[in-house]
Order: C-alpha cells, then structure tokens, then sequence
C-alpha cells in the first residue's frame, strides 16, 4: 500500500511536469516509453504465448487544478487530503494505475493501457482508436478501474449501453466478489471510446468516494481486497454477448423524453440527436456545466471549439465582432 499512498501524493493535471514525473517515476519502469498519444501499453501474454483478449485501462491524470505535490493522510485505512490547497485527491484514477501495476506484476493476462488525457475529453483512448492497433481486433472486453464505489460493474455510460447484463454477472462470478453487481448509472471513462469496436466495455468501482472534490477518498480495504480477487480470478468463465454494432440506451433515458415533451428515439441521425442535446441543456444548464468541469473543460476552451465549428463560421465569420462582443460581455 505504500506505493499507492505515494502515488496519491502527485497532483497531475494532463500536461503537467508532475504528470510526467509520475510517469517516470511509476510507469517507465514496467511500459517503458509511451505511444504516440502518450498513453503507455504493455501486454501480458497467455501461458501459451498467444495474445490476451482481456485490456484493462486507466489514465495518468488527475482533475487536479495545480500540479505540484499535495500530502495526504491515512487513518483507519482510508486516504484522504491533508491540505487545503488542492482540490482533489486524485484517487481517479492513481488507484486504477496502482491496481494494474499488480496485475501486471502477477503476471495476469492481458493488454495494459494507461491513457493520457482522459479528464479533458478522454482524448488519450480515442486517438488510441482512431490508430486501430493490431490488439484490438482480438479484444473481447476493454475493463477501466475508474469507478467510484465499491460495488459497480458498470454496463452503461452517458445512459447507453456498454456492456451486457450477463457479462457484468460473469465477471462478479470470476472474482468470487458478490457485491460487484451490473451499474446501469456510469458516466463516462476510456472505456467507453472502445465501445463501437469492442463487444463488453465496462468500469469497476475501486473504492474512492468524493471524486474530484476536496472530500475525495480512497478505501484502502477495499482496493487491497479486489487487487487480490482479480489476481485469482478465473478469465476463462467471462462472457461476452453484447453486440458493439448495436446502440442501445436505457429506458430511463427515453422516458426523459416522454416526461418533458422531447421526442427521442433510440438509434437517431446525428441533427436528432444535436436537437436532443440541445433539450438537456435548455432543461439542465447548471448540471450540464458542472459535469463539463468535472471532465476538466476550461470555459475558454469550450469558447474556442464553439467558435471554430463550420456552421458558426458560416454565420459570423472566423474573425467577426461577434466573437470579440461576447468576451468583452462575459468579462473572458
């Protein structure tokens, strides 16, 4: 445990000096140098040398505000800030890096992807994708350690489906940890991007609480617990049903639709779901705003992107007054 407690102590938001050497320091080591997009991969072979069909993720940095180091304390097994001059922890997602370090060091068959970037629009795993490496079209499951918790297998993110029923059984069945059970509310982690080319993409609740808040814990009880359930656990029972060609949402998310008088439907082209969207914002702005902090977007990026889409352009110009009255009114 103490490597994880050290770990805690790098404050890394992406394209910190810190975040880089964290990653000197914690994953060099074991992945050596990282691939084009920053993200480091290392694969573990099957004892009969043939190539995994299992990748587990996690990313290298943190939500943090500031780089720097922060100090942290331990009491009755959990880890916590001991400072006021940070604004998280930063358990999400050190301890899905610390607990794939063991699984790696046990030796456990599979392909180990720490992305980069993933709290500013997973921008690490869907570079990664786009590459398409040889390994994914042998992937059966993609399995992030990136959930709050300790009792998700998560089969839905953003309210669509991910992962099957059945293989979120599975997998509480090969660790023999019945508290780990089928999570229809995730949000969104790497894992998600593979969705479209893998069959089962889920998240796995690791035992932090308070996420990308002063408040944010770490349950080393737990964590120490699943690390040892996941290096004994049977890979060979998993199963893998959900078709990745097939978009599925959950009913929940169109009966939003019925309550508030949108017509949403499963499977829509892309301007329906732009006008979907559009919906949620008009009805949810300041949740809407939050959860964009949460993921690390900077009001003046999302600015920019804004003013460099096509259709704006098309409408103002790229070097319009419109763009100029709206900082001087915002006070950006």
């Amino acid at each position: 445990m103490y490597s994880l407690i050290d770990m805690l102590r790098y404050m890394r938001p992406e394209g910190s000096i810190t975040q880089l050497d964290f990653c000197e320091r914690f994953l060099q080591p074991m992945f050596r140098l990282p691939e084009g997009h920053g993200s480091y991969i290392v694969t573990v072979l099957k004892p009969d040398n043939t190539q995994p069909n299992l990748c587990f993720t996690s990313h290298h940095d943190t939500v943090h505000s500031t780089e720097g180091m922060q100090k942290v304390v331990v009491k009755n097994n959990i880890v916590s800030l001991d400072q006021a001059n940070s604004s998280c922890l930063g358990a999400d997602c050190t301890t899905g890096v610390w607990i794939m370090l063991n699984m790696i060091e046990a030796n456990i068959p599979g392909v180990y992807v720490v992305h980069a970037g993933e709290e500013v629009g997973c921008k690490g795993s869907s570079a990664l994708i786009k590459d398409h490496p040889d390994w994914l079209d042998n992937t059966d499951a993609v399995i992030s350690f990136d959930r709050r918790g300790d009792n998700s297998i998560v089969t839905h993110q953003m309210s669509m489906r991910t992962a099957s029923d059945e293989f979120a059984q599975s997998f509480s069945n090969a660790l023999d940890l019945p508290q780990l059970a089928a999570d229809s509310g995730g949000s969104y982690t790497d894992s998600n991007e593979y969705c479209g080319v893998v069959s089962e993409c889920t998240n796995i609740s690791v035992g932090y609480r308070g996420q990308h808040s002063t408040k944010e814990i770490q349950d080393l009880d737990f964590v120490d617990l699943l690390v040892a359930k996941l290096i004994a656990a049977d890979w060979s029972t998993l199963v893998f049903e959900r078709d990745c060609t097939v978009t599925e949402y959950e009913a929940d998310w169109w009966d939003y639709g019925y309550h508030y008088g949108h017509t949403y439907t499963s499977g829509s082209s892309s301007d329906t779901n732009v006008k979907h969207i559009s919906d949620i914002i008009e009805d949810y702005p300041d949740e809407l705003a939050k959860l964009l902090h949460e993921y690390g977007w900077k009001a003046d990026e999302i600015l920019s992107e804004i003013f460099e889409m096509d259709n704006y352009n098309e409408t103002y110009g790229g070097n319009s007054n419109e763009i100029s009255k709206y900082i001087v009114r915002k006070g950006l």
